[in-house]
């Protein structure tokens, strides 16, 4: 198998576990990576939109939906009185914290067969592969 095919089947791997850990917490996956990347820190709705690369008006529709779950709030923009934030609410930072953690034991499981020198130097070059192409921080340690 060619390092394209080998990245793209990769990727849906990964998607299709992350979507069905989404799903055992009553989340769908973007709603999952949203609550992922404000983990760190509220963003404003154009940083949003640019990490998750996601259109003005789907951003919207996903934080309204996470809102009316009780997962985040939008609050005034310390920086710019005119724009908002979306941060976790107290209930969005608990249901991240164990979403992350499954998710990660969920994935780390994936090269289960590996030797321990075989998962390091995966990790090694995966994290070359995005570190170069600057990837944004969805999901970090």
């Amino acid at each position: 198998m060619g390092i394209a095919a080998a990245l793209v089947r990769s990727s849906f791997l990964v998607n299709a576990v992350y979507a069905d850990s989404a799903k055992d917490y009553g989340l769908t996956a973007q709603q999952g990576q949203l609550l992922c990347v404000l983990m760190g820190q509220p963003y404003g709705m154009s940083e949003l939109g640019a990490v998750l690369g996601l259109a003005k008006s789907s951003l919207t529709g996903l934080v309204d939906r996470t809102a009316q779950h009780g997962l985040v709030r939008r609050e005034p923009d310390p920086r710019d009185g005119r724009a908002v934030q979306v941060a976790l609410t107290a209930k969005g930072s608990a249901t991240v914290d164990e979403f992350y953690a499954e998710t990660c034991r969920r994935i780390d499981q994936l090269p289960s067969g590996f030797s321990d020198a075989d998962r390091a130097k995966l990790a090694e070059l995966l994290a070359r592969v995005v570190l170069d192409n600057k990837v944004p921080a969805v999901f970090v340690e």
